[in-house]
């Protein structure tokens, strides 16, 4: 890797772009690191060059190419962060030591651990382009893991599957979740993904890709008749997706029909749905495997039109319909925007937060405990989420599993708390009930009612819900309390 091709990749997306900057940060990193060595042998400069390279990649703003550049000087040579903000500015430099104080985190017992991840969502949070230095950075640490120890190895590989490939889904930053989540399971579990690699490489791939031309002929001859231009591609989904399916569904590899998905790209909104007619007339959609997310969006902003028909031979094939500019997002999540650049504190650049990060650090605020915290974030933030509906149109999206208590309590703590009953679909249903993607869930209220039930902490999901509850509850007895001993406070 060089600084040449670093900065080529850069002007792609950037031709104009002055990159002087970039060039006396790699004069600064090689003057850093010179003669410094990594554990395989290789010059420690290689590390710093990948990281800016992988930022590049996912189109990530120059100040944050150059961070992933430095990241790694003030813990690993004799230059201090201080240095980096009198060569290159205080941007930079906070974005260094974002990085710096993430590197601390490492399974050092649980309470410390559980401590050291509070403190990195909420860095996260205030400068989300902390986090892309710090995915770039972890990617090539998996890629060359060989080199370390089997124990360091299970540890760097179970935390980056357990919270950072997470981290990057949620961001919709999929080109670095995917590749994290393969590496991590070729270390956990080195004899499946052997096995799962010889059958899917091997044994099935001449197969699907024989088919999916099939597919593609038919499909390109049909979208031009139509005069709609398109980009038709397909993609073999990984590894480590396929197994958790064969895990969590407990199927063979034979029984899991949605190995690889056709991607179709055309112009405009109106083409997507154009596109999906032309698909669901030509091969029999399968109704249960249909979403839109172009009308409903992902909370972190993915869209796209997905659906799975019976195709030739009667055989599955999924299909993702979406425009150029939602291709893009895609790839790159919030690494295309410019969210994560907020330099102020006012409310309309807080408005420019994802959903999830706004979840974190209201989870902050609301949970004392840095167990209860992580719990929390971990269910709440990166737990699959549903959409759900009200009689009025609103759209809310909640974790997995959730309950009309948590939808209520997430529209405001007094339907929560006057809440008697639900109807989901226009039929009465408990407030327990588990609602699912698409529901329409009405929260059936009364006014004469008190406050919450003990035993609806039995079955809510969200920190949300959980805690105004406790705090409804704790009222309550304080005031009953008051009742026989007047003069408490």
């Amino acid at each position: 890797m060089t600084i040449n091709q670093i900065i080529n990749n850069y002007k792609k997306n950037n031709p104009e772009a002055d990159t002087i900057m970039l060039d006396l940060a790699w004069e600064f990193c090689q003057k850093a690191h010179a003669n410094q060595k990594r554990e395989d042998g290789e010059p420690y400069i290689q590390h710093c060059l990948h990281t800016a390279f992988m930022l590049t990649q996912i189109k990530a703003d120059l100040e944050t190419i150059i961070a992933g550049l430095l990241h790694d000087i003030p813990e690993d040579t004799e230059y201090t962060l201080a240095d980096i903000e009198k060569n290159f500015g205080k941007e930079i430099a906070n974005l260094v030591e974002g990085i710096t104080k993430l590197s601390k985190i490492k399974y050092r017992g649980i309470e410390r651990y559980r401590e050291n991840l509070r403190k990195m969502f909420l860095a996260m949070a205030k400068d989300l382009r902390v986090i892309l230095i710090k995915f770039a950075d972890r990617l090539h640490n998996l890629k060359t893991l060989e080199s370390l120890p089997l124990e360091k190895q299970q540890r760097i590989a179970k935390e980056t599957l357990e919270i950072y490939a997470p981290i990057a889904g949620l961001l919709g930053i999929f080109r670095l979740k995917w590749q994290m989540e393969d590496l991590c399971f070729k270390h956990l579990y080195p004899e499946e993904y052997k096995k799962l690699t010889y059958t899917y490489e091997i044994e099935k791939k001449l197969e699907h890709n024989q088919y999916i031309q099939k597919i593609k002929n038919i499909l390109n001859a049909r979208l031009k008749q139509e005069k709609i231009p398109c980009q038709l591609t397909s993609r073999f989904k990984h590894l480590y997706s396929i197994y958790l399916k064969m895990q969590n569904k407990d199927r063979k590899f034979d029984e899991i029909y949605d190995v690889f998905a056709l991607r179709v790209v055309v112009s405009n909104i109106a083409d997507c749905y154009k596109t999906l007619g032309i698909i669901h007339s030509l091969w029999r959609p399968n109704p249960a495997r249909f979403k839109d997310y172009i009308a409903v969006p992902k909370p972190n902003g993915y869209r796209a039109l997905h659906t799975t028909v019976f195709g030739p031979d009667n055989k599955p094939a999924e299909f993702q319909i979406r425009t150029n500019k939602m291709d893009e997002e895609a790839k790159y999540g919030i690494a295309a925007h410019w969210y994560y650049k907020i330099k102020n504190n006012n409310d309309n650049d807080q408005k420019k937060q994802p959903t999830w990060v706004k979840e974190v650090l209201k989870i902050q605020k609301e949970t004392e405990n840095t167990h209860d915290f992580i719990k929390q974030v971990k269910f709440d933030v990166f737990h699959d989420r549903i959409f759900v509906f009200t009689p009025k149109g609103d759209v809310f999206d909640l974790p997995e599993e959730s309950t009309p208590i948590d939808l209520a309590y997430y529209v405001h703590s007094d339907i929560g708390n006057q809440a008697v009953g639900a109807r989901v679909n226009d039929k009465i249903a408990p407030l327990n009930v588990k609602l699912k993607n698409g529901d329409l869930v009405e929260i059936i209220t009364e006014k004469k009612r008190n406050g919450p039930n003990r035993d609806w902490l039995k079955f809510v999901k969200t920190a949300t819900a959980r805690n105004k509850i406790k705090q409804n509850l704790k009222s309550t007895i304080m005031d009953n309390i008051k009742k026989f001993i007047p003069n408490i406070k």
